[in-house]
């Protein structure tokens, strides 16, 4: 690799470093740590969580769907716009008043527990245990992505790439916490951005534009023009369904309860819906220019080798740019992969220090040891993803498919529900959690557990996400309604965050 692009490389990674230790000056409390004080400006927590959100699913996951599939794989982009502004408009407002009405709450497990005065603390437990389950899968996936890149980009091994990615990212999320990751994800953003419309521009422009482009595709194999080429209701459900996801992730949730006033809800979804439609074509031209520029007749002059899919964006930037803008197109990637498990391991280790340790073993433990629990939190988990990502066979889309999935099912219609639905019980809660996570699990593990296949059951060819959303709605509204009604000082409250 060219010495400059390593520069280039180098010097955007002491930047998030440096952003990272100034974020430490300004960390004292674990409120600070976990929500930023709840100070979070609305076109900060618009790029965060749009950031935080894609990771290397954007820049990786997408592009290499759509190298592999063409149109067809547009439905998950259709899917996570619609999911994405249903939640900036109905969950963003609501969520960012009831945490505050309930107790001032600073964690989703801790909303869950003020919003249903759960004296049990069962509530908050069973939260923290399906955020840390899926979480590890979540972060995993991130650093499958950041070892593809560093694999294809310095040749190294893939463990040696593994490791180096998981060190720089757990560093700056250590130091910094919650104004460490917004702040670079809000920069991270913003390269994300500018790489997935630099890319797509100029290697179609290379193809001769986008007409020629299109007809090279197409002589190709036409059905990579077709959306509905060999689709099924069932295959476009389950793509369209991945905007489900939306209402359950913690990452993107705990932006919404960041954000210094609801007056910047609107300004926020403006900016990050913009940011998101934008970069997912962006991400869908990559994969689409692709297939045409590393074919046989195209100018990259071969296909890409079986399951090197995930890397056409890497390799455009190796073979269309100068080095300098290379370097600058590679820390994008990178970007995409840090913003996302920094919030994740933030998230997870919060649920450590103030759902678990705070909740159960130290009821008084100080600020100061909270937010040491918190960053010890941030090593252990990473370590334990850093494990689980080991397989240099594991697909980035994969890995992130399931823990999607399981934070949609899991929380989707717990969060919805606990917003909307006055009548809704603790033991509703968690009877939503349960069989949402439970039913993800379950129905993806189906063919190995139980030898059961959509094969013979087409059925079972829905991603997960949506028996696991229909079931846990289903568990919520059941359990709610057989129970006794909440108690006046809940409904008092309920009313109050309108």
């Amino acid at each position: 690799m060219e010495l400059a692009t390593i520069i280039t490389f180098i010097l955007y990674l002491l930047g998030m470093l440096v952003i990272g230790l100034v974020a430490y000056k300004m960390t004292s409390n674990l409120s600070d740590y976990v929500l930023g004080g709840r100070r979070l400006g609305g076109s900060v927590a618009a790029l965060s969580a749009g950031a935080s959100d894609m990771s290397s699913w954007l820049l990786l996951g997408l592009p290499g769907a759509m190298y592999i599939g063409g149109m067809g794989e547009i439905w998950i982009a259709v899917g996570l716009a619609i999911g994405a502004y249903l939640n900036w408009q109905f969950v963003a407002a609501r969520l960012r008043t009831y945490t505050e009405v309930a107790n001032d709450s600073i964690t989703l497990p801790d909303f869950l527990e003020n919003r249903f005065h759960d004296k049990s603390k069962v509530l908050r437990i069973i939260s923290a245990l399906v955020i840390l389950v899926f979480f590890a899968f979540y972060t995993s996936s991130g650093l499958v992505g950041g070892a593809l890149l560093f694999e294809a980009s310095f040749g190294m091994s893939y463990t040696q790439a593994l490791w180096i990615g998981a060190l720089v990212i757990i560093s700056y999320t250590f130091l910094g916490g919650f104004l460490a990751v917004s702040w670079t994800d809000f920069f991270q953003g913003i390269l994300m951005f500018l790489a997935l419309i630099i890319v797509p521009i100029v290697s179609i422009s290379k193809m001769g534009g986008w007409n020629e482009t299109v007809n090279a595709v197409g002589t190709m194999d036409p059905a990579y023009l077709d959306a509905f080429q060999g689709a099924t209701l069932i295959g476009v459900i389950s793509l369209l369904a991945w905007g489900l996801g939306y209402f359950g992730q913690p990452h993107i949730l705990t932006r919404f309860m960041a954000v210094k006033s609801v007056k910047e809800i609107p300004k926020a979804r403006a900016v990050g819906m913009t940011w998101m439609v934008l970069a997912l074509f962006g991400a869908i031209f990559t994969g689409f220019a692709g297939i045409a520029y590393f074919s046989t007749n195209g100018p990259g002059g071969h296909p890409l080798p079986d399951g090197a899919h995930e890397t056409v964006f890497i390799l455009f930037t190796q073979v269309l740019f100068d080095p300098w803008v290379a370097g600058f197109l590679l820390a994008a990637i990178l970007a995409a992969i840090m913003s996302t498990i920094d919030s994740q391991l933030l998230v997870s280790s919060s649920a450590l220090a103030e759902d678990v340790y705070k909740g159960f073993i130290r009821q008084n433990a100080s600020q100061k040891e909270l937010v040491l629990v918190g960053r010890i939190g941030v090593v252990a988990i990473a370590l334990l993803a850093t494990l689980l990502a080991y397989n240099p066979e594991s697909s980035v889309l994969d890995l992130v498919g399931y823990a999607w999935a399981g934070f949609g099912a899991a929380f989707g219609p717990v969060i919805i529900l606990a917003l909307f639905w006055k009548r809704m019980t603790k033991n509703g809660a968690l009877a939503g959690m349960v069989v949402g996570g439970i039913t993800v699990i379950v129905w993806a593990e189906l063919d190995r557990w139980f030898g059961l296949s959509a094969e013979q059951f087409p059925l079972l060819g829905l991603y997960e996400i949506v028996p696991g959303f229909i079931l846990a709605w289903v568990a919520i509204l059941v359990v709610s309604l057989l129970g006794e009604k909440p108690s006046t000082e809940i409904e008092v409250e309920f009313d109050q965050s309108k």
